[in-house]
């Protein structure tokens, strides 16, 4: 079997394009280097953005995002909590509240201004310095769970999803990929895929994917890093209410108030850490908004990388969060997508959808907008009953464990179970095409 497309990267944006490849009738088959949403999409902030944060200085991206977030919550809402969000003007903020004002109305991104009484009212631990707040409809997702889903909802549409399975070079014929070689992580196995369109949403290895094409792609990779506090301090996503900053957010989920973020260059994405500077850096800057940030011990520290577009000779904060779909002159027959962030993952991968639709000659538009995804109340299993625990299923446990970092929420068993289900069936699948 020879696929229509080959999706190589399985965070947020390659599942989406799967989705929306397979629903307008596409063979698709997916491959993901490790676990589902091991990388950057598995490890980010558990935040679905209003917009709000970047009306005053990304006004694309603001705009994005605040119409995505509504799709999702109609789309895939077992997966959203609306907690709402509040930015908060701390006494010194004040030159930035009436621009930040004027870029909500511009925008339309729902708002209501609160004195620091009502703040109080809603959130009685912020900062005796805070002046007054704004609300906006920022919500909390959970991220693993929804891939989860939209993997599922791509298989139910005839796409193959194949985990663990790293791409380690393309072959070449003329100015085309004639074919994708592939290896299993966990057998060491070489797998050959064929398909007419091959498609990079590997995230901030996408340049990497590319040169293996010969072609360059350019990437900004931007690490953030997050502190999960032992304890659950807020009940709203908070925003300081300030240009976008270092340690300025505060998302409460599952029972532990997470800080974040950083936004520093990295050279290498495989060994990313964090110094205790920074994790430091971080608590400081929260308790500003929250000083009972100092007195709860930290649980955990994650992070990972932003996949962004290189712009000039602008810094991880200053880039655009937009995104970017290329179809390459040579090989002609690839297309790579670039930037964007998981609340908008969905229209990355609409955009993707679109573009490889005119290279395979279609007509038929994406339904992803539309297309609600499966909850999954019990265990669901795609693959042979009676197929013993293997090799395959402790890997894949252990990338969980890393991926979760504890908060995984109530029910993320049932859809452990179905990951790991679909990464049986589906590998047996690819190595009977071989």
């Amino acid at each position: 079997m020879r696929f229509d497309a080959l999706v190589i990267g399985g965070g947020i944006t390659g599942l989406f394009t799967a989705l929306d490849l397979s629903l307008r009738g596409f063979r698709v088959a997916l491959v993901e280097r490790g676990l589902i949403g091991g990388g950057t999409s598995g490890k980010m902030h558990n935040l679905i953005h209003s917009g709000a944060r970047y009306v005053t200085n990304d006004i694309e991206s603001a705009t994005e995002c605040a119409s995505e977030g509504k799709v999702l919550r109609r789309i895939a809402r077992p997966f959203i909590r609306d907690t709402g969000g509040l930015f908060v003007d701390v006494d010194g903020d004040d030159e930035f509240y009436g621009e930040f004002i004027n870029g909500l109305k511009k925008t339309g991104i729902e708002y209501r201004e609160l004195s620091r009484e009502e703040a109080l009212k809603i959130e009685p631990r912020l900062s005796e310095s805070v002046v007054r707040a704004v609300w906006v409809p920022d919500g909390v997702v959970y991220p693993l769970s929804l891939m989860t889903s939209v993997a599922v909802a791509a298989h139910d549409n005839g796409a193959i999803i194949g985990q663990f399975l790293k791409l380690e070079a393309f072959e070449l014929r003329s100015d085309k990929i004639e074919r994708a070689v592939v290896r299993d992580m966990v057998k060491g196995e070489l797998l050959r895929l064929e398909a007419d369109v091959y498609v990079n949403t590997a995230g901030p290895w996408v340049g990497e994917v590319a040169e293996k094409a010969g072609v360059e792609v350019s990437v900004l990779p931007t690490a953030g890093a997050m502190v999960v506090l032992n304890g659950l301090l807020n009940n709203l996503v908070l925003n300081r209410l300030r240009p976008p900053s270092d340690g300025d957010i505060i998302v409460p989920f599952n029972g532990h108030s997470v800080i974040g973020t950083t936004a520093s260059l990295v050279e290498s994405i495989d060994e990313l850490s964090f110094s205790d500077e920074e994790i430091q850096f971080l608590i400081e800057e929260a308790s500003a908004m929250v000083p009972d940030v100092k007195r709860y011990g930290v649980k955990a520290v994650y992070g990972s990388v932003r996949p962004l577009i290189k712009m000039g000779g602008a810094g991880g904060r200053e880039v655009s969060r937009k995104f970017e779909v290329y179809r390459h002159d040579k090989p002609a027959n690839m297309v790579s997508a670039v930037g964007g962030k998981f609340s908008t993952g969905r229209l990355m991968g609409e955009s993707i959808g679109n573009v490889v639709a005119r290279m395979m000659g279609s007509s038929k538009e994406s339904r992803t907008r539309e297309y609600v995804l499966p909850e999954l109340r019990e265990p669901r299993d795609f693959a042979d009953h009676n197929l013993p625990l293997i090799d395959e299923d402790a890997h894949f446990l252990t990338s969980l464990s890393s991926t979760s970092q504890g908060l995984a929420s109530d029910n993320l068993w049932i859809y452990s179970l179905a990951l790991i289900s679909l990464m049986r069936l589906h590998r047996q699948k690819l190595m009977r095409l071989d």
